[in-house]
């Protein structure tokens, strides 16, 4: 069983970051392909042995779910107007009906175009690609040690998302005990008479008594409480006037003020970098073995970097065309240079992995685990 990764959580989280911009920059469905194909390689290569990681291919399922469904809809509620004649990718036609103005009065049916459907897939094809990214993060990094790495003022929301997320996979093996135990109290047979309260009501037993059990170990614990520090009332003051101002840039910006907007930005992000400063000082945390960032680390950071500076270069300088408009409706544009650039996300398949307990320690291996700092 494989629960150590040889690269720390927050070089994953890194990657996880850079490979979302990477879709974000290039969001053409041929990069995101190939930064869907590195994903599954670092899970593959990196993958540690938890109910995190096995979820792996559950979310990028949803991801594809929830993009066929985005899909369906907009082929079905966005249409052209063409000024004479049918529409130019015009594929069929449907019944259609048109909704009150109280639900917001558009057609729903009606002419289904081809140039409409393939740019929402395409643009759903890039919301997967960013769950496929942080996905592997799931899958192959630690929360705990994100967790003690964060500074004192993201400790407690750190941990608190660190339980939500692990909720999430305790849920979905409560649902297949459920099931299993279903099938063996009838037999094998389909019993769908009170099948829903069968399934339903030991899963909310179940997940309740987690929660109590979770929530009684916290409060022996002493959880938040910490007495309040000198700084943290100062953080709090300031944590608010930074919402304030970065609020008041967004609304600048849809005012089309962008010196006001400007200013104010850099005030709320100043302001909200002072708050978690003053916040952290205040008081510390206790830190079990922390683990460290190691050279090993920082170099692998920084080559993943390096694919999402590429493209932005790329855009920049070359003024290659990363993405793909469905008008004209043409094959997507493909550039050798940023696919060399998106080859950067696979540097930590270089990394040896952590040996396993019936795996023998290759040299290599043993290295990589001394620089990652790992006991």
């Amino acid at each position: 069983m494989r629960t150590t990764s040889p690269l720390h959580a927050v070089t994953w989280l890194v990657w996880a970051v850079a490979a979302a911009a990477c879709v974000q920059i290039a969001p053409n469905p041929l990069y995101v392909a190939v930064v869907l194909a590195i994903s599954f390689l670092v899970v593959s290569a990196h993958r540690l042995d938890t109910t995190l990681a096995r979820a792996f291919p559950i979310l990028v399922g949803l991801g594809v779910v929830f993009a066929l469904l985005r899909v369906a809809l907009t082929a079905l509620t966005t249409h052209s107007n063409p000024i004479d004649g049918a529409p130019e990718y015009l594929w069929f036609t449907l019944p259609q009906a048109t909704l009150p103005q109280i639900v917001g009065g558009f057609t729903v049916g009606g002419t289904i175009e081809g140039d409409v459907v393939l740019f929402a897939a395409a643009q759903a094809f890039a919301v997967v690609g960013i769950l496929g990214a942080f996905g592997v993060f799931n899958a192959v990094a630690s929360h705990h040690e994100l967790v003690q790495a964060a500074p004192r003022a993201f400790h407690e929301p750190g941990l608190i998302l660190t339980v939500a997320l692990a909720f999430v996979p305790s849920t979905m093996a409560a649902v297949a005990d459920v099931r299993e135990a279903d099938r063996a109290r009838t037999g094998g047979r389909v019993v769908r008479r009170g099948r829903l309260v069968r399934l339903t009501v030991p899963i909310l037993e179940s997940g309740l008594e987690r929660a109590v059990a979770l929530a009684e170990s916290m409060d022996a614990r002493g959880f938040a409480r910490q007495p309040r520090g000198r700084g943290d009332r100062a953080s709090g003051w300031l944590g608010l006037v930074a919402m304030l101002a970065l609020g008041g840039s967004f609304i600048a910006l849809i005012g089309r003020a962008s010196v006001v907007a400007v200013i104010a930005g850099a005030v709320g992000v100043v302001t909200l970098l002072v708050a978690v400063v003053l916040a952290s000082r205040s008081s510390g945390t206790s830190r079990y073995r922390p683990r460290r960032l190691t050279r090993l680390d920082i170099a692998v950071g920084a080559g993943v970097l390096l694919a999402p500076l590429g493209l932005t270069l790329i855009a920049a300088v070359w003024d290659e065309q990363l993405w793909w408009a469905a008008d004209p409706l043409v094959f997507p544009p493909f550039s050798l240079a940023a696919v060399v650039c998106l080859t950067a996300l696979a540097i930590p398949v270089l990394v040896p992995p952590v040996p396993t307990a019936d795996e023998p320690a290759t040299p290599a291996a043993i290295g990589s685990t001394e620089l990652a700092g790992v006991s």
